[in-house]
């Protein structure tokens, strides 16, 4: 007999968790404002909200975190995050910031302007949000497949070379700061972008004389599906995989959170001295010093010990596979999500789940909490309330993509978690034709309104 598959950590420390009864979960969702962000943590038996910074950190990165130098300048543990980024992807300049929104403030302030364009893959919602406040505009490049969930494409992050090529050859270079590549593509579903399409990318900026950015929160995740679905990598490792991936980049901005396995940090890399040094101004104005802009030293530390333990295969198979297990299980049970399964989550095609629901009252978001009133599991909505309203009408955007994340920690559940999320998806499935009510806003803010926006049953 083969021998099963078996997670490659072993558990050493455990958190107790609460179940609340159906009535509770009623009151606090009420409470909250149906804003399942508003949610107290307590209040929350599976949390699938985010892999931002939720992850468990392993005993190697906590024994880091004792030989943290809270240094205020030139602290070694700066060098030592200095040392993995250079190793790992490259990049002879870096800015330490406190998370990956932090990395885009500091480095749009010196790159994006009132009237520039950003073409990319689905910008994330930070992304959108710095580009927008900045009087800019973001255009999405990305290939047509990522916006049908029933279509298997190995890499539905790609970028649609011929659409990228008609937004550069519509605008002068001084007006198109860089284009931006999110690893994973975390708004089109978790998909990764094959190493052909950052290439033809790279190509095309080399051509129209403009930057290459990489967005780089799961980039360890991109390189693990590179080397299982793209040919001519099986047999390359993670890390060779990806100084391949940023030989393809002249910038990158990174959420630690994620691939790093940290619960705070983030940086810049720069190829170029004299950006590093323009950014090294804003970087102290809204971070802090340049050797430690906002992290801690212990911070940088374990940083640094996650960037080299999350390009390991074996972790990385593991992790990915549990985010398959969650998938395959839904499938399963009938409930429509995006394929094939990405590397951090797994969307619920709620467009699929709710077509009688009039998208005007957030379908996304009404399953989310019709998925916490059943079994107390958070997770978010990727859909209508993310994409804001557009800039210039104040409409409601509604994108093409509607979707329920279901965002996998790192290292935090089991599989029987997983089974619990499944079924209780599948109950809320069984009783779809009975939700008939969705929700309307009662206070948004004015841009990013996802995260504080606050609704009332339609």
């Amino acid at each position: 007999m083969n021998l099963p598959y078996a997670e490659s950590y072993k558990i050493k420390v455990v958190e107790n968790l609460h179940r609340s009864s159906r009535e509770e979960r009623e009151q606090w969702i009420r409470q909250a404002k149906y804003n399942l962000f508003n949610l107290k943590s307590e209040q929350v038996f599976i949390d699938l909200l985010t892999d931002s910074g939720t992850g468990a950190m392993s005993d190697r990165q906590w024994s880091e975190m004792m030989t943290g130098d809270e240094s205020y300048a030139g602290a070694t543990s700066y060098y030592k995050m200095k040392s993995a980024i250079k190793n790992i992807f490259g990049f002879p300049y870096f800015l330490p910031t406190h998370q990956g929104r932090a990395a885009e403030n500091v480095l749009f302030s010196v790159m994006v302007n009132n009237g520039d364009v950003v073409p990319g893959n689905a910008h994330f919602d930070t992304t959108k949000g710095h580009i927008e406040y900045r009087k800019a505009s973001a255009v999405d490049c990305t290939i047509d497949e990522a916006y049908d969930t029933q279509i298997e494409h190995p890499f539905k992050g790609n970028l649609d070379l011929h659409k990228l090529e008609e937004t550069l050859k519509a605008y002068p270079a001084r007006r198109i700061p860089f284009i931006v590549v999110t690893l994973t593509c975390n708004s089109s579903g978790g998909q990764p972008v094959s190493m052909e399409n950052l290439r033809g990318v790279h190509a095309l900026a080399r051509k129209y004389g403009v930057r290459v950015l990489f967005d780089s929160a799961r980039f360890a995740e991109n390189a693990y599906f590179i080397k299982i679905r793209e040919e001519g990598y099986q047999d390359v490792s993670i890390r060779d995989i990806v100084a391949e991936m940023y030989q393809h980049a002249d910038l990158m901005t990174m959420s630690s959170k994620k691939d790093a396995i940290v619960n705070m940090g983030g940086f810049i890399g720069f190829r170029d001295e004299d950006l590093f040094r323009q950014a090294s101004v804003y970087n102290i104005m809204f971070e802090g010093f340049i050797t430690y802009g906002g992290m801690s030293g212990r911070d940088m530390n374990a940083l640094a010990q996650g960037l080299y333990e999350g390009t390991r295969f074996e972790y990385l198979d593991t992790r990915v596979r549990q985010v398959g297990y969650l998938g395959q299980r839904l499938e399963e049970l009938g409930v429509p999500v995006q394929k094939p399964f990405g590397g951090h989550a797994i969307f619920v095609d709620a467009n699929q789940f709710l077509p009688n629901l009039p998208r005007e009252q957030f379908r996304a978001q009404t399953l989310a909490v019709e998925l916490y009133l059943e079994a107390g599991v958070r997770a978010v909505e990727i859909g209508t309330l993310l994409a804001d309203r557009d800039p210039e009408t104040r409409e409601n955007r509604y994108p093409e993509l509607e979707l329920l994340r279901l965002t996998i920690p790192r290292r935090v559940y089991t599989n029987n978690h997983m089974n619990l999320v499944a079924v209780a998806l599948k109950n809320v499935y069984d009783r779809r034709d009975q939700i008939t009510r969705g929700l309307k806003i009662v206070r948004e803010a004015p841009i990013m309104r996802h995260f504080t926006v606050e609704l009332e049953r339609h």
